[in-house]
């Protein structure tokens, strides 16, 4: 992967110069959303196009993490909506690398399990998850602990 200084949004490649942000400039939201991309691209890079992507990866380690998981629930972790967490549950399903079951004590509820595969995935998985994840470590340094409060605080206030 092509290592570039910045996004190309904001130091386009060819050009000599920046393109004026305006606003954009000091928008959180926005330096959030180019962040998380640039993240998830690296580590789908390093992982390797084919495999499962980053949103993928988050889904898997949480059914790992809490199996019998409804969709529902699993919807609210990822704070994603239904209509977008039920193509990813298919994907995987598809995959092999989860299960659907009926609930023994509500048939109608759905819960997700990870089946052989999908542990062995997400081992392989958690492993490049946690390298990329110490290089973000050395970049936030010794403010980690403050920048995961500061997340988690404009999840908890906007949502």
């Amino acid at each position: 992967m092509k290592k570039t200084k910045g996004h190309p949004l904001v130091e386009p490649s060819g050009s000599g110069g920046k393109i004026a942000l305006g606003p954009l400039e000091t928008f959180i939201g926005f330096h959030l959303r180019i962040a998380q991309d640039v993240s998830f691209q690296t580590y789908a890079h390093h992982v390797g196009e084919s495999r499962v992507k980053p949103g993928r990866f988050g889904a898997l380690l949480l059914i790992g993490q809490n199996p019998g998981l409804t969709q529902m629930e699993l919807s609210r972790a990822l704070a994603r909506d239904k209509s977008s967490v039920t193509p990813l549950v298919q994907a995987l399903q598809q995959q092999g690398l989860i299960i659907r079951k009926s609930c023994d004590v509500d048939r109608r509820r759905v819960t997700l399990w990870l089946t052989d595969a999908g542990e062995e995935e997400l081992g392989s998985l958690l492993t490049h998850a946690e390298e990329h994840d110490r290089k973000l470590d050395a970049i936030v340094g010794d403010k980690k602990e403050e920048f995961l409060a500061l997340l988690r605080k404009i999840v908890n206030e906007l949502a």
